[in-house]
């Protein structure tokens, strides 16, 4: 089942560190960062309906602002 309520141990420092990961890379590097940590932390989910449920959600709240 997909945890939606706030999990992240330090939840800061993880927003600083990702924000940091992208420091210097260009709009295609950040982006293809973005992709090579997707696959990463898909692979250690590895539940594919975790995986399903969460691509829905994303996709679901990306388009409640459009």
């Amino acid at each position: 089942m997909l945890i939606t309520t706030p999990n992240l141990t330090r939840p800061d420092e993880s927003y600083a560190r990702l924000i940091a990961t992208h420091e210097g890379l260009d709009e295609a590097g950040s982006h293809a960062l973005n992709a090579r940590l997707i696959l990463i932390l898909m692979n250690h989910i590895g539940d594919d309906a975790v995986l399903a449920e969460a691509m829905r959600l994303a996709r679901e709240t990306g388009t409640e602002a459009a």
